[in-house]
C-alpha cells in the first residue's frame, strides 16, 4: 500500500481549456468538455453512491474506469458504433460529441441489487417485466432482462417501462428496437469476457447517443462504476448454501453506507470514510482492473495528475 493520504493521488476536479471549447459539464464522478467536433471526458476520483457524491476520492478509481471502458469500447465496434476515438491519458477519453438519448438500458442476468431489494420487497414487476416466484439473492435469471431508467441531469434516476417510454416519446418504437438489440447483444459479449477471466457479469448499463444519424454508444461500459460482477469460481456451491456470492462492484459502499444509516435520503448524513475504507475502496477497483482485463494495472502515480494530464493534452489545450 501506498505511504501517504490517499487524496494526494487524486484528481478530484480537472481544470482545462482547449481549442473550441463550447462548455463544461461537471457529473458526479467526471468531467466533460465539450469542444466544437469533440468531447473530452476526464475521469476523476470521485465516487458516488445513492446518487451522492461521497465526500472522500478513490485513489486511481479514475484510472481504472477510463481504462476498463476504454478496452471494452473497443472490443465491441462491430456490434456496434462507439464514441471514443482516442485515450491520451489514462484518466482521459476523446470522442465524437453525441446527442445523448435520455435512457439508461440497464441490462440485467441475474437477482441481485436494485432488483433483489425490490423482489424481496413482494415486486414481481420491474419496468413492465414481469418476474415469476421462487427466486432467491444471487440466482441466474431464466433470460437476462432490459429495466430502463431515465436518464436525471440531478437527483434520482427513476425506473420506466416500455410502453411508458413510448407513450412520452422518448424514443420511438424502431429506436428502441435497436437499442434493445444493441443492449443485449452486448451484454452478451461482455459475459463472455467476463466468463474467460474467471468472473460473472451480473448487470449492468448501457447509454446511447445520435451521431451522424447513427445510434452510437456512448459513456463507459463494463466498468466497476456501471456494473456488478460475481467472482466465478465457487458461485454454485455459494448459492447452494445460500451464502451471499462475492462481489466486485462498489455494491460494498452502497452496503457500507446503508451499516452507518445513508442512503441518500434528504434526512440523513453522510459518513464519515476512513483512510482503511478508501484505500480498501482503491484496492477493489483495481483488483476488478486486474481480473477482468488479465494484466497488471500500471500504477500511474503522479503528485500533480491535472499537470500530467495537460502535458498529455497539450495539443488540444489553448
Amino acid at each position: 500500500m501506498i505511504q501517504t493520504t490517499p487524496e494526494k493521488l487524486c484528481i478530484q476536479r480537472s481544470d482545462l481549456h482547449f481549442k473550441n471549447q463550447i462548455e463544461v459539464y461537471r457529473g458526479k464522478v467526471r468531467d466533460v468538455y465539450f469542444l466544437s467536433d469533440k468531447i473530452v471526458l476526464v475521469a476523476t476520483d470521485r465516487i458516488s453512491a445513492f446518487d451522492h457524491i461521497l465526500p472522500r476520492p478513490i485513489p486511481f478509481k479514475g484510472q481504472v474506469l477510463n481504462q476498463i471502458a476504454a478496452h471494452f469500447l473497443d472490443s465491441v465496434r462491430d456490434i456496434c458504433p462507439v464514441w471514443i476515438e482516442s485515450s491520451p491519458d489514462p484518466n482521459v477519453s476523446i470522442g465524437k460529441k453525441c446527442d445523448a438519448i435520455p435512457l439508461e438500458m440497464v441490462v440485467r442476468g441475474y437477482m441481485a441489487g436494485h432488483l433483489w431489494r425490490t423482489y424481496q420487497k413482494g415486486a414481481r414487476m420491474l419496468c413492465g417485466v414481469s418476474l415469476r416466484d421462487g427466486y432467491v439473492e444471487g440466482e441466474k435469471l431464466d433470460t437476462p432482462i432490459i429495466t430502463p431508467t431515465t436518464k436525471a441531469s440531478e437527483g434520482h434516476d427513476e425506473d420506466i417501462s416500455i410502453d411508458e417510454i413510448i407513450k412520452r416519446d422518448i424514443v420511438s418504437s424502431a429506436i428502441w428496437d435497436q437499442l434493445r438489440i444493441y443492449s443485449l447483444e452486448l451484454f452478451a459479449r461482455g459475459s463472455a469476457m467476463a466468463d474467460t477471466q474467471g468472473l460473472i457479469l451480473v448487470d449492468t448499463k448501457y447509454e446511447f447517443g445520435q451521431y451522424d444519424g447513427q445510434i452510437t454508444l456512448m459513456d463507459e461500459i463494463h466498468t466497476p462504476d456501471s456494473s456488478r460482477y460475481y467472482i466465478k469460481e465457487g458461485y454454485t456451491d455459494r448459492q447452494s448454501r445460500q451464502e451471499k456470492q462475492i462481489q466486485l462492484s462498489k455494491e460494498f459502499v452502497r452496503e457500507w453506507l446503508i451499516s452507518k444509516g445513508f442512503q441518500g435520503h434528504e434526512d440523513q448524513l453522510m459518513p464519515e470514510m476512513p483512510d482503511a475504507l478508501v484505500w480498501q475502496i482503491s484496492e477493489r477497483y483495481i483488483d476488478l482492473y486486474e481480473r477482468i482485463i488479465g494484466s497488471s494495472f500500471n500504477r500511474e502515480a503522479h503528485l500533480n495528475i491535472n499537470e500530467r494530464i495537460q502535458f498529455n493534452l497539450q495539443d488540444y489545450l489553448i
